[in-house]
């Protein structure tokens, strides 16, 4: 995937969907729609859902490809090295480790 909007692009044209019609669709104009496609403009995270909806395509998956763009977009701001994106990895599992509800074992015998 070159961008999120790039994949919007292809996902539109597939679709045979003019900008003003898909614009239409997920509620933007034809202008915005026209600068997400060629990336001077981020494409807002609170239309994922409704995205998902016109796409008939998963949330997860749409939200996967944003994300991901989003950062590597940050990375490449900062001038950052791939490795980021491994150390981006482990903190992530790493969050996800201390947030979650772990159960309790019962040693006791019955």
């Amino acid at each position: 995937m070159a961008s999120f909007g790039h994949f919007l692009k292809v996902e539109r044209e597939k679709r045979k969907w003019t900008q003003t019609e898909f614009g239409a669709k997920v509620g933007i104009n034809t202008s915005a729609i026209s600068r997400i496609e060629n990336g001077s403009q981020i494409f807002s995270k609170n239309k994922l859902k409704i995205l998902s909806e016109i796409l008939e395509a998963d949330l997860q998956h749409l939200k996967d490809l944003f994300f991901a763009d989003k950062f590597a977009r940050e990375a490449f701001k900062y001038n950052c090295s791939d490795t980021v994106f491994n150390v981006a990895k482990d903190a992530s599992s790493y969050l996800k480790n201390i947030n979650s509800v772990q159960g309790q074992f019962n040693f006791e015998n019955e």
